[in-house]
């Protein structure tokens, strides 16, 4: 028996999700999100989950995520607690070769309306004192801030199911094709039918664009993060490499691996990381580990999202970036736009997946 359904988005992730979500407020359709696996499986449960602008570039990307910032109050008044902080955010810099770097930012970030602030090593001392003394200085940001990954995930969700969308999880899908005016979408359970059909899954996205016959232009990069024992309250604010949960815990992480679909911590990285948190917090050098643990993003090769329809695909439609937990509010929102609408408040042709010369659809 085929289900058919208006909308299908693959990955329940917090893009998927946020999608998902958004779209349920718009208009009552038949929506599907399906995932190979449960919410949280994957990049969005494996995350420091920061809510960052500030120093995000060039200019035009800064702004993209600083409106998603801005949605996070009215976000959580709409889903419930997230646990969102708009801590403010510091991003040390240790010469002073690096105070020209972050006075050209903080220029060119005004110009969108990201307010930055260059400070010296008093300035800085004097907002987060717990920082090393060796620091030259820090550009300091009052929009940036962190957010708990899994009461976002969960209440998109939640949100999601009261407005009738379904889920279907544990799902793998293994085959896509496109049929007239619909995609046959087959699944280890069964298969379905959909009008539009989004990508959002995430480090999984390539796998899922070859199925159409596309080769979307994305990588795995794997990041490790150590968790610290619950500490007396040490970080006021969210600090470039880690940030203090609401619970004590201190989360660190630096890394970026290309190692493909690899979940597993090293412990030559921890190390470098532990030493690398030291130089930042020498406080913590006297801290225990309690646990480390992985998640892989997935990056577009030019780095930055990639959002719209996919040429050559009509009602095909995609959503992938590294930046999930800051962007997901917008990106929730630009794309139901599309779908509904076939336009966006926004302009987002920049991120559009023809922008890459060697794209090319095979179908």
């Amino acid at each position: 028996m085929v289900d058919s359904y208006d909308i299908a988005i693959i990955g329940s992730g917090v893009i998927g999700a946020s999608i998902a979500y958004h779209l349920s407020e718009r208009m009552q359709k038949d929506i599907l999100v399906i995932d190979k696996g449960f919410p949280l499986s994957g990049t969005s449960g494996s995350t420091q989950a920061w809510v960052w602008v500030h120093n995000k570039t060039p200019s035009w990307y800064g702004e993209l995520s600083m409106y998603s910032a801005e949605l996070y109050p009215f976000l959580q008044r709409k889903i419930g607690d997230v646990e969102y902080r708009r801590t403010g955010g510091i991003a040390p810099f240790f010469s002073e070769e690096d105070r020209d770097k972050a006075l050209r930012l903080a220029e060119n970030q005004a110009k969108v309306g990201i307010k930055i602030k260059v400070l010296n090593r008093e300035e800085v001392l004097e907002k987060e004192p717990a920082l090393s003394p060796n620091i030259a200085g820090a550009t300091f940001s009052e929009i940036d801030g962190n957010v708990n990954p899994f009461r976002l995930v969960e209440l998109y969700i939640k949100a999601a199911k009261k407005n009738n969308v379904h889920f279907s999880f544990y799902n793998q899908v293994t085959e896509i094709q496109k049929e007239k005016d619909k995609f046959k979408i087959k699944t280890e359970k069964k298969a379905v039918t959909a009008k539009q059909l989004v990508l959002a899954g995430g480090p999984w996205t390539k796998e899922l664009g070859a199925y159409l016959g596309i080769d979307i232009p994305v990588k795995q990069v794997r990041g490790q993060i150590l968790v610290t024992e619950p500490l007396a309250p040490l970080l006021k604010y969210t600090i470039g490499g880690m940030r203090q949960a609401n619970n004590g815990e201190i989360l660190i992480g630096y890394s970026k691996e290309e190692v493909g679909y690899d979940r597993r911590t090293t412990l030559d990285v921890i190390q470098d990381t532990a030493r690398m948190a030291a130089e930042y917090v020498p406080d913590l050098a006297k801290a225990n580990v309690v646990r480390c643990f992985s998640g892989v993003r997935v990056v577009p090769e030019d780095g930055f999202p990639i959002l719209g329809d996919i040429p050559g695909i009509k009602n095909a439609y995609i959503a992938v970036m590294h930046s999930g937990i800051t962007l997901s509010p917008l990106v929730g929102t630009l794309m139901a736009e599309l779908l509904m609408d076939e336009e966006t408040s926004l302009p987002i042709n920049r991120y559009s997946l023809k922008r890459f010369t060697n794209f090319t659809t095979g179908g």
